[in-house]
């Protein structure tokens, strides 16, 4: 065994991808060394705490890792229930971390990853190097371990992406950060439900989190007068807007758009369609959101970007990696996940061949892999990272099978319906859209305005 081949493969996060990628590699025989910068394990897990996911249990469990846990006398929760993200922080992954032990290192985030002694430059003897994995403590000493390969779990929660509709921050956007958030807000919290109740809220964004944001607001209009949601889509208003509904695999995912359509209908939400924001404006002790039409909002107290997340590709500089142009994602994953391409939220399986970079040993996984696509379930995370260790330990007839059977989402159209109101109203089965309109969605809209 080479010097290399014996040092093991740095892990980068221990959410649930992270810690399923370490116990994939200890079933391979591989040493994992889990690298968390938070406190504990599913650290930006814990942040949606509050959140309750739309995959059961028998879906949020990894195989391998239920395997490590068992000698523990761990039990998988009931397999049907949905559990919270606290829910699945508190019960499954501390348990996982605490059976890797100290493979997993906590208050460690990782700086930089690079091949040793060369910089993304040199050629000569690259593959033949270990990589060198620069870190800062929690108390701000700076270390550097060896690996022989590295696979970044880290996710996206860092890194939302802003209110902007060219992808950087809207004007005024940073001045009004005491009324901007990027989160679902946690309305059993006294102080967050504070914010929002009595309060006109602004809501951007077309997904999963729009749709949970918008029925949490739903909820809070019945107790609170005066509460009322203006959802902000970049888009129009077609078939596909609220997601597969009951065409869904995942019942409580299509259960969401259902909620978001439902509050619309109630006249809780008013939507305004086709906006690209350009600018956030102070009036008075209000803010209004300014198009790149030169449109502008009712004033709004409150606004929640909710429009997806990015990667942090900072501390990988140094690696020479294969990423599309648009989603930043590994070029042979991308044409499977872009928006732009297709509206159906499936995602066929796929592993080491979809993830694999020009520098050998280097893989995104998990959420991070999809760059800036949307469609991420936690069982095609756990496919890439079963794939991964078994490639890393040589087994490649087992890296390229495939173990996963994934749900269709009950959505898909002729066209990719990611931005363009046209595409949707053209599409087959993309749904009927308008030009862009403020309107209120099955309350009375005529014909014209583009209501379904």
């Amino acid at each position: 065994m080479s010097e290399t081949a014996a040092l093991p493969v740095v892990v980068v996060g221990a959410g649930p991808i992270g810690l399923a990628a370490a116990a994939h590699l200890l079933e391979q025989g591989l040493e994992p060394l889990v690298l968390e910068a938070g406190p504990s394990a599913g650290t930006a897990v814990r942040e949606w705490s509050h959140v309750r996911l739309f995959s059961t249990w028998s879906e949020l469990v990894d195989p391998a890792a239920e395997k490590l846990l068992a000698p523990t006398g761990w039990v998988r929760p009931e397999g049907a229930a949905y559990p919270t993200g606290a829910d699945w922080a508190d019960q499954y992954l501390q348990p996982l971390a605490e059976a890797l032990g100290e493979r997993v290192r906590y208050g460690t985030r990782v700086t930089g990853v690079a091949r040793a002694g060369r910089d993304r430059v040199v050629d000569s003897g690259r593959e033949e190097q270990p990589f060198t994995v620069h870190l800062t403590t929690a108390d701000g000493a700076e270390e550097r371990v060896t690996s022989r390969a590295v696979i970044d779990a880290s996710g996206t929660w860092s890194t939302p992406s802003p209110l902007g509709g060219d992808g950087l921050p809207a004007l005024g956007e940073r001045a009004a950060a005491d009324r901007v958030a990027y989160r679902v807000p946690d309305l059993k919290d006294p102080a967050v439900r504070a914010r929002y109740a009595g309060k006109r809220t602004a809501v951007v964004g077309s997904g999963a989190s729009a749709f949970t944001a918008l029925a949490y607001l739903a909820d809070l209009a019945k107790d609170e007068a005066g509460t009322h949601a203006v959802w902000i889509l970049r888009r129009g208003i077609g078939g596909s807007t609220f997601g597969g509904g009951e065409a869904d695999q995942l019942p409580a995912r299509g259960a969401l758009g259902l909620r978001a359509k439902a509050a619309v209908e109630a006249g809780h939400a008013s939507a305004v369609t086709g906006f690209r924001t350009a600018a956030v404006e102070q009036d008075t002790e209000r803010l209004v959101l300014v198009g790149e039409d030169g449109r502008r909002t009712e004033p709004v107290d409150e606004v929640i970007v909710l429009t997806g997340f990015r990667p942090d590709l900072s501390f990988l500089a140094e690696l020479r990696l294969g990423l599309d142009e648009r989603l930043q994602a590994p070029v042979e994953l991308a044409p499977l996940i872009d928006p732009n391409v297709h509206s159906c939220g499936t995602v066929y399986p796929h592993g080491v061949k979809e993830l694999s970079h020009p520098e050998q040993d280097v893989y995104l996984a998990g959420m991070k892999s999809y760059g800036r696509a949307p469609t991420f379930l936690a069982m095609t995370g756990y496919e890439q990272v079963r794939s991964i260790a078994a490639a890393l330990a040589g087994d490649h007839e087992a890296a390229a099978r495939v173990e996963l059977t994934l749900p269709e989402t009950g959505v898909c159209g002729g066209a990719g319906l990611f931005d363009e109101p046209e595409a949707a109203q053209a599409a087959e089965g993309g749904g009927c859209c308008a030009a862009p309109a403020t309107l209120q969605i099955g309350v009375g809209v005529p014909a014209a305005s583009g209501g379904c």
